[in-house]
């Protein structure tokens, strides 16, 4: 790609502008795979502009916000870069959220309009009688009544400008405490975080980079790293459905179409190598391999590299800094495993004490990012917002780091309370939350366990109501259902405790780290 060109395109407005410009390069080169299907650069580009004139039409106006409520399909990027085109924010959803989940999305960003699949339509329709507005319902392979089928919704092409500081996107990602939290990314926060990237084309060819995308594309790391960031260099993304994973068809996959880029998170690794086919799959077209989300055994990641012949390099990030802001693969002396790189291009950062002073290399402390790429501020929160960030202008990530003499940082805890289970993050408050709505529940507390595949996953200690009691009138068994029927799956406890009562401090907070232990 040439640079010159893509600087150019990189200080206008509309993000969406930075794909026009990879379709003039690339145009006949793949851009997307899809179980066989493809679709070119130029055709991505039509169909998504011809979808922004087909949200138009249907009364999608400019500042309006897409729920995009789909499982990874092409009519996700489709969809996502014609919301652009159209002035139209998109915000992510799980495809694995249900009523409860979806209801509040809905109201907090009172979308106009939502695409989905028709798999997941009955869901929709559950959380939309929740709601006192009747948004526009644009179902992939949906031919019900009032629902506009997804390869319809198409007029004349249509490219709206937008100023840097517009909304283009609005994921959510839950706090310690209270509800999930919109995170205003802008368009100058996507453009920053593409062309951080942008420059470091490595040795292969534009048109020869394949990247698999079995990441979830609502998650900002394989929408931004997996899917856009090749796109965009004008490679090509091999998508497939979260939900379907299997590492002996990863492995297959890599083989057969030659994948140079992967990304996933620590479990898929641990399939893949666990596997008893592991090791009669080529995988050696990789010419990068990215793992994040949790600390990765030693053990399983040199039996990947020495198969894969690649090194495995990790790197951080958030949804409020639109992915990453440290890197292995982009640090200066190369990968240095145990830690997550060095900053990446444009980011600002220190590690700070509890008095905000920066602390020598060495020491723990809190780390803070600044950079073009952070979130402009949570969604309609202004207190939240400005707890978020300190007087400079610096993110707080809640999360304690420290640094090498080199520069190398190394995240040597998480955020409080945090489950992180195969990559995603459970909060237990929202777990906890619905614990106190169960009528035969008093009281309960939620913390994370070792798991072997998972990481970690929630397990539940439960103080019972008066007169009722464990294993007559209510069972594990029964709290994990209870669960499975009002979250995404990943979500349930795994493991449900009765207790005569939740250890306490003085003040009457629980102590976590007693159930933990």
């Amino acid at each position: 790609m040439d640079l010159d060109d893509v600087r150019e395109t990189a200080r206008a407005g509309n993000a969406a502008r930075l794909h026009d410009e990879t379709a003039r390069l690339h145009g006949d080169a793949t851009a997307i795979e899809y179980h066989g299907t493809t679709l070119t650069h130029d055709e991505l580009r039509e169909e998504s502009a011809r979808f922004a004139g087909g949200l138009a039409a249907l009364g999608v106006d400019p500042g309006d916000v897409l729920l995009q409520y789909l499982p990874n399909c092409p009519a996700y990027l489709i969809g996502a870069l014609g919301a652009f085109k159209a002035g139209v924010a998109v915000s992510p959803v799980n495809p694995q959220y249900r009523r409860r989940e979806l209801t509040y999305q809905l109201e907090d960003t009172d979308a106009s309009a939502v695409l989905t699949h028709a798999a997941l339509l009955p869901y929709l329709q559950e959380a939309l009688e929740g709601i006192d507005w009747d948004p526009v319902v644009i179902g992939v392979g949906s031919t019900e009544e009032g629902v506009h089928m997804f390869s319809d919704v198409r007029e004349e092409e249509l490219f709206v400008e937008r100023s840097d500081d517009d909304l283009a996107l609005l994921p959510y990602t839950s706090g310690t405490t209270g509800k999930p939290k919109g995170v205003r990314l802008t368009h100058r926060n996507f453009r920053a975080q593409m062309f951080s990237v942008l420059s470091q084309t490595g040795e292969l060819e534009d048109e020869d980079v394949r990247s698999l995308v079995w990441l979830p594309l609502y998650h900002i790391t394989g929408f931004t790293h997996t899917a856009w960031q090749p796109l965009l260099r004008g490679g090509s993304v091999f998508l497939r459905s979260a939900a379907n994973w299997d590492g002996d068809a990863a492995m297959e996959l890599i083989e057969e179409e030659g994948i140079t880029h992967y990304v996933g998170v620590t479990a898929m690794y641990v399939d893949m190598v666990n596997s008893e086919n592991f090791g009669e799959y080529d995988l050696t077209s990789l010419e990068s391999a990215g793992e994040g989300g949790a600390k990765m055994s030693v053990a399983i990641q040199e039996e990947f590299e020495a198969v894969a012949g690649v090194e495995m390099g990790e790197g951080y990030g958030l949804t409020e800094t639109h992915g990453a802001t440290h890197s292995q693969a982009s640090s200066t002396f190369g990968l240095r495993h145990g830690t997550i790189g060095q900053p990446t291009r444009q980011t600002d950062c220190k590690i700070v004490d509890s008095a905000g002073e920066e602390v020598p290399p060495g020491e723990e402390g809190e780390l803070i990012v600044r950079g073009p790429q952070v979130m402009d501020s949570y969604h309609n929160l202004p207190d939240a917002t400005d707890a978020a960030f300190t007087e400079n202008g610096y993110f707080r990530t809640g999360d304690i780091a420290r640094r090498d003499a080199k520069n190398y940082y190394e995240i040597v805890d998480r955020k409080k309370h945090m489950i992180n289970s195969a990559g995603y993050n459970i909060y237990p408050s929202e777990l906890e939350e619905l614990l106190s709505e169960h009528e035969a529940i008093a009281e309960g507390a939620v913390v994370g366990i070792p798991d072997e595949r998972r990481n970690e996953v929630p397990k539940a200690f439960v103080v019972l109501a008066p007169d009722v009691e464990a294993g007559v009138d209510v069972t594990e068994e029964a709290i994990k259902d209870y669960f499975l029927e009002r979250v995404a799956a990943y979500k349930h406890p795994r493991a449900v405790e009765f207790i005569d009562e939740l250890p306490r401090t003085t003040s009457g907070k629980i102590q976590k780290y007693k159930l933990e232990e």
